[in-house]
């Protein structure tokens, strides 16, 4: 037997603890037939040759917790992502505006929260970039919308509308909206006004971001919001061969009306099983168990240090999110909950335990995610639950959004226990990361990097922001690799590089090892397979 391809000339780094390092690896038939001297015998006439000149192969990355389809309907939208100041986002809205005179609405995504003082964002000053077209902009966090007077009048906001159940209008002195609206209680009576795509407008924005994705090194992802809507572009885009990376998808469960909606994700989860091409899964449901401490929306144990009245807003009751968990737990779905205050964490991680005191023992593998505040007490319950504890890595520095926003609303000493990813580790808990593009970047060198120096990009501070919660880049790695793997039940599949696994792999234009943590996000990303298949690099190596 001859190899497909044949890996050498670099370091090859498997993220196996009994064979770490080598210095080859083939490939046959999409999977990883040996290593080292092994791999070299396995040479042929037609072998392909991939020459690691002196750089490094390592297991291919997953991401844990990202939004392609959201993010790539996004990149149609008004480019604000980038924009320093309102009046860069001004600019940037009249530009598109004027360049779409068909768009009924004027939407952009993943704007800096801290561009004015506390996140106050006024609809008469969106007003001046456009005043007869309805604007809705999301936040980097997309828990937080800017909307113009045209998309509030739409909506039907004024004076005597109440606030929504699970979201929040933001008030001018005189009752009337400001027009910041927070969390999807007040956001969904505006986004159920905007047209939705179509799907070939779906599928060509999955194209565009599963590219993206590839090229940075990813070959699985967890889509962790899937509404039931949404799920014919997963399957149009597996079934025309566009997606450069596997799929799972978490489907949506609201509070309201959630008994209603079990049917649905069960059919949801068929339909995927049998159109996925192989590609794509939908095993997970998907929880908002609160929302983000800089807009106050956190679930908190304590009340916010800036606002006393307020311990943030739970969206499910701790009862009502025990008993929702363990109905779709009981019809073998993966529990996928966004938990970030401390009391959010808490009801999540009850939940969690309710579902299996109820349905018994079994591989059940639920995930929380971002853990931005998770209590002491709370920290053994991960291991013991067999909760995956899935971080977005990049959040653990001191940016803009934490100095400006989130450390002024809940202090010094909850502010010094955020994003405990070394405590966790340490539990003996699974551990896995993500980006949740589009709120923060995609690539997972840059997350990498901080998870390791706890630094800004700048470098700052010196020896790290809560150094005790600094980790080693091999868990690093690790927890973009085999850690996602084992959250997505196929660690027995990829994640390290031993023969038999899928080859799914990254090459490294520089061994990651060589070089200091801060310089990771330099490192260029030369190739990428999925299956032995290459989604990224020249197609003939």
């Amino acid at each position: 037997m001859h190899a497909d391809v044949l890996f050498s000339g670099g370091t090859v780094h498997t993220g196996d603890p009994h064979q770490p390092v080598t210095d080859a690896l083939a490939v046959t038939a999409g999977r990883i037939t040996a290593l080292g001297a092994d791999a070299l015998a396995l040479r042929g006439e037609r072998t392909r040759l991939v020459d690691l000149a002196g750089g490094a192969l390592l297991p291919s990355w997953g991401d844990g917790h990202i939004h392609p389809l959201l993010g790539g309907i996004g990149l149609r939208g008004v480019p604000v992502r980038d924009c320093t100041s309102v009046e860069e986002i001004l600019q940037a809205v009249r530009r598109w505006a004027a360049e779409h005179p068909e768009a009924e609405w004027v939407r952009g995504d993943a704007f800096d929260p801290w561009l004015v003082e506390g996140g106050l964002f006024d609809a008469r000053v969106l007003d001046t970039a456009v005043a007869d077209r309805p604007v809705l902009l999301r936040t980097m966090d997309h828990h937080t919308g800017w909307a113009n007077s045209e998309a509030l009048r739409r909506a039907g906001f004024s004076a005597d509308t109440p606030d929504p159940a699970h979201g929040q209008i933001v008030r001018r002195p005189d009752g009337e909206p400001l027009g910041t609206l927070r969390e999807f209680g007040a956001l969904d009576p505006l986004l159920s006004l905007v047209p939705e795509p179509d799907l070939d407008e779906q599928v060509a924005a999955l194209a565009e971001v599963t590219g993206l994705l590839a090229a940075a090194g990813l070959t699985w992802v967890q889509d962790a919001w899937v509404e039931h809507s949404q799920v014919a572009a997963w399957t149009a885009a597996a079934r025309s061969g566009v997606l450069r990376v596997r799929a799972n998808l978490a489907l949506l469960l609201a509070p309201d009306g959630w008994r209603d909606r079990l049917p649905a994700l069960a059919a949801d989860r068929a339909r995927v099983a049998a159109e996925g091409a192989g590609l794509v899964t939908a095993r997970s449901v998907k929880f908002f168990a609160d929302g983000v401490i800089e807009s106050g929306t956190a679930a908190l144990l304590e009340p916010y240090t800036d606002c006393p009245h307020s311990h943030g807003a739970a969206n499910w009751t701790g009862e009502e999110l025990a008993e929702a968990v363990t109905a779709v737990d009981a019809l073998g779905f993966q529990a996928h909950i966004h938990a970030i205050g401390d009391h959010g964490v808490r009801i999540a991680l009850d939940a969690v335990e309710a579902a299996a005191r109820r349905n018994g023992p079994r591989n059940r593998r639920p995930v929380l995610a971002h853990l931005q505040l998770v209590d002491p007490a709370d920290l053994p319950r991960f291991a013991a639950l067999g909760v995956t504890a899935n971080f977005e890595p990049l959040w653990a520095q001191p940016d803009e959004l934490m100095t400006q926003l989130t450390l002024p609303r809940i202090g010094d000493v909850r502010g010094s226990r955020q994003y405990q990813i070394a405590e966790l580790l340490r539990s003996g808990a699974q551990v896995s990361f993500g980006s949740d593009w589009p709120v923060t970047p995609y690539e997972p060198l840059p997350g990498i990097a901080t998870a390791v120096t706890r630094q800004t990009p700048g470098g700052v501070p010196a020896g790290g922001w809560l150094p005790e919660q600094r980790i080693g880049l091999r868990d690093a790695l690790a927890a973009y690799s085999a850690g996602v793997a084992h959250q997505a039940y196929e660690e027995d599949l990829w994640g390290v590089l031993r023969p038999g696994m899928r080859a799914d792999l990254v090459q490294l234009a520089t061994d990651p090892y060589r070089v200091p943590a801060a310089d990771l996000p330099a490192v260029a990303v030369l190739g990428t397979w999925l299956g032995g298949t290459r989604t990224h690099g020249p197609r003939t190596p």
